[in-house]
């Protein structure tokens, strides 16, 4: 009989928590959380908890939650699609320039990134005037857009156009990194922008409203759910279908435009379609398991079906991976989304100098002032730790180290 790599916790009354966490910390706020969800009545089998595991708002990130009959927005959260891309190129680390300084000004050059604090004036972090593969990306998008603002109106000006194609803030970023064998690959990191934020918000809400009206007491009410039938029920399926169509899209046209930017700087000519990889982490997606067609939550996880590809990236300035789904249904065919936080950014803002954020990200083309120290790699849990933890959710294909990382 093989041993079990993950770990169990089953209290009477709840679902069990299958935990695939041996070697890499568990807070007591995200055991905690982790547990109110598993007292939800709905829940399929058990949750699975993903290495990179920590506290998040309404549900635990790094959860797996395959829920009969209802679904609860906050286990999908406010970025709602967010994921990554990559793609490979055909380029090599000696076609690079030594000072790699050009290539990052010319990627914050082709797509908008961070955001304007200020409530006058443009958002830095949007288009002001969508170029044409925005306008050709918002064409497929913009009619059941308005389906969804037909019967919720407040979510009709949420910058929805204008942000499709950028960045975003916090985590988000675009990096150049080099495989084992110096191969060139892009790689990205965002979500639905400011509509999926409004969405998720929206839904969320609508969720506590129904809990009172009904008279549910749950144990966290950001664990306020939508059942099937009930009245928002529908218009919230197809509402985060839309979102995480838009986060892909998202992600599609910044890798052109980035790439296209790439050309710019680098006058070799090159392809990069190789090994492309687009993978949402932040979702939920009908899929069927130990007999049932469940919705299935991943918050913060990847799915990791057998021999499906999926994108696992470390910290700023640590390492990332391409990986291989190993097809493992105790974690409802799941793996990781990157490394986790081991700090709130409150506190990585305390205990990160910024001599210390330098060091880590020495060999990378980024940014280097104190208003990033709280994405530096000490405020994440150690990549290796958490590739070690998952080892039979999915195998290693390549492994990438950053040279160039744009920050929103």
């Amino acid at each position: 009989m093989q041993p079990l790599t993950h770990d169990i916790i089953h209290e009477p009354g709840s679902a069990p928590i299958k935990l695939w966490t041996r070697g890499v910390p568990l807070e007591d706020e995200a055991r905690k959380q982790l547990q109110n969800i598993a007292k939800l009545p709905f829940i399929h089998r058990w949750i699975a908890v993903m290495p990179d595991v920590h506290l998040g708002k309404g549900a635990t990130v790094g959860s797996v939650v395959p829920t009969i009959g209802a679904i609860v927005p906050a286990a999908v959260g406010v970025d709602i699609g967010c994921g990554m891309i990559a793609a490979r190129t055909t380029l090599v680390a000696s076609d690079l320039p030594d000072n790699l300084s050009g290539i990052r000004s010319a990627i914050e050059r082709a797509a908008p990134h961070g955001r304007s604090p200020s409530r006058g004036g443009r958002d830095k972090g949007a288009w002001d005037t969508p170029p044409a593969l925005a306008v050709e990306g918002w064409s497929q998008l913009v009619a059941d857009f308005e389906k969804i603002c037909e019967r919720h109106p407040r979510l009709k000006n949420t910058n929805q156009f204008k942000h499709l194609g950028t960045l975003g803030t916090g985590n988000h970023f675009i990096e150049l990194c080099l495989d084992e064998a110096d191969r060139v690959w892009v790689m990205l990191h965002s979500g639905s922008r400011g509509v999926g934020n409004a969405i998720g918000t929206h839904f969320i809400e609508l969720a506590k409203q129904e809990m009172r009206r009904w008279m549910i007491n749950l144990p966290d009410q950001d664990l306020a759910y939508l059942p099937e039938g009930s009245q928002y029920y529908a218009d919230y399926v197809f509402a985060v279908d839309w979102a995480q169509r838009y986060a892909r899209m998202n992600r599609e046209i910044m890798m052109r435009h980035v790439v296209e930017a790439l050309r710019t700087v680098i006058t070799k000519p090159f392809e990069a379609q190789a090994e492309a990889v687009n993978c949402h982490h932040n979702y939920v997606q009908r899929e069927h398991h130990f007999g049932k067609d469940v919705h299935v939550t991943r918050k913060g996880a990847v799915s990791a079906r057998k021999g499906e590809l999926g994108i696992i990236p470390g910290s700023m300035g640590a390492k990332s991976f391409i990986v291989r789904g190993l097809g493992n249904e105790d974690s409802f065919c799941s793996c990781s989304h990157g490394a986790g936080r081991v700090m709130s950014r409150t506190q990585a803002k305390k205990l990160i100098s910024l001599d210390d954020h330098i060091a880590a990200t020495a060999h990378v083309e980024c940014r280097k002032d104190a208003d990033v120290v709280d994405e530096s790699p000490a405020a994440y849990k150690p990549i290796d730790a958490v590739m070690a933890a998952q080892a039979d959710l999915v195998e290693i294909v390549h492994t990438l180290r950053q040279v160039v990382c744009v920050k929103g």
